[in-house]
């Protein structure tokens, strides 16, 4: 792709301050795209606005500092970005975390479906109606394989019966398949899309604020042995940025390539449901309508 062809596009990205959502923010800038960094460290954020800027002729992205895992801070970088009028293109919802033990948010809600799902549910719905204004646009969310292991457990969502981060990880991660398929329903003929994306392993900081033992000797071996961030965000990037994939949504995607079939997408009740209990989570609706029936 050449550097023009993200040229006027606004592209936020959240978790942009490593890994993978790293990548994307290089990757989309070198588009031509105008970036939004959303990350929760400042010198971090700061870090990666000089990489931009020094490598794009001295093009700084926005920051929007914001800590996921408080209801209050999304709202208030919402409304931030909001304020500042600029239009939004694509969101890419990147950002997401491991905890070895339970944990709880700000608001009390389990931290790991915190951070990684319902910060997403909540900042999209928050960020809709300009997502709209600026169609055609697009939605970009995260996910991993490892939905297929997770289960949406109505009756324990926050994990508070039984919590291993395997199961933590793996649910958020299929909250948010059935999220993207229930969102990009929801949206039909508005000019937004809405696609999964799973960017295979990384080698990232992923899982860098759990101390002890186990993170230190798995560190190496996943940054030794994982594809680069920069390889890893090629599927990101092609939903985000291909013409040919336009008028595509509702679709998960892996090495570049739609997946056939998806099991969440024979089953919107659950997402319809997740949906409902979300709105009741976060507080906010954005008013779209439920599709009907299948």
């Amino acid at each position: 792709m050449s550097r023009a062809d993200m040229g006027g596009r606004v592209c936020l990205v959240t978790g942009a301050t490593s890994g993978h959502g790293r990548a994307m923010a290089h990757g989309l800038a070198r588009r031509g795209a105008e970036v939004v960094l959303l990350g929760r460290n400042p010198e971090k954020c700061a870090e990666v606005q000089r990489e931009i800027a020094d490598a794009n002729e001295g093009k700084r992205p926005e920051v929007v500092l914001c800590d996921l895992a408080s209801l209050a801070e999304i709202d208030r970088a919402a409304d931030q970005f909001l304020a500042s009028g600029r239009p939004l293109h694509v969101l890419v919802n990147n950002a997401g975390l491991v905890a070895l033990g339970r944990k709880q948010s700000t608001d009390g809600h389990e931290l790991c479906f915190a951070v990684n799902y319902l910060a997403m549910f909540k900042l999209t719905l928050r960020l809709l109606p300009r997502l709209m204004e600026g169609a055609p646009a697009r939605i970009v969310n995260i996910s991993s394989d490892s939905y297929k292991i997770g289960r949406i457990d109505f009756d324990d969502l926050q994990l508070e019966k039984r919590y291993s981060l395997a199961a933590a990880y793996a649910n958020s991660k299929l909250a948010i398949v059935h999220f993207t398929l229930e969102l990009a329903r929801r949206l039909e003929g508005s000019g937004v899309t809405a696609n999964a994306v799973d960017p295979g392993p990384v080698a990232s900081n992923i899982g860098a604020d759990n101390p002890g033992l186990l993170y230190s000797l798995a560190r190496p071996m996943i940054r030794s042995l994982f594809p680069s961030p920069a390889r890893a965000a090629r599927t990101a990037l092609q939903v985000a940025c291909d013409p040919g994939l336009a008028q595509q949504s509702g679709a998960y995607f892996r090495s570049r390539r739609k997946r056939a079939r998806l099991k969440p997408a024979e089953q919107p009740e659950i997402g319809a449901e997740l949906w409902r209990r979300s709105v009741e989570m976060v507080g906010i609706d954005f008013g779209l309508p439920a599709p009907p029936p299948s």
